[in-house]
């Protein structure tokens, strides 16, 4: 782990780690070609992107699957 390789890591608290994250994230995030999306999973969205075209009644309007997300979440 890059965590034992680098010691300064181990001294940080909880929230220094959790704002080192943060700062990794964005710095790989926001090149657009950093994280390259594997073929695999390009070929579901492709097989769901087909299935909702065939069948778009199907589906629920995002308004709808948020609001049972909290709903379930309120329990």
């Amino acid at each position: 782990m890059i965590i034992n390789t680098i010691p300064e890591l181990k001294k940080l608290s909880d929230s220094e780690k959790l704002l080192l994250i943060n700062e990794l994230w964005e710095s790989v995030s926001s090149q657009e070609d950093a994280l390259p999306v594997p073929e695999s999973h390009k070929a579901i969205l492709d097989e769901r992107l087909r299935d909702h075209e065939a069948n778009p009644e199907q589906g629920s309007a995002w308004k709808e699957v948020k609001s049972r997300i909290l709903k379930k979440n309120e329990s």
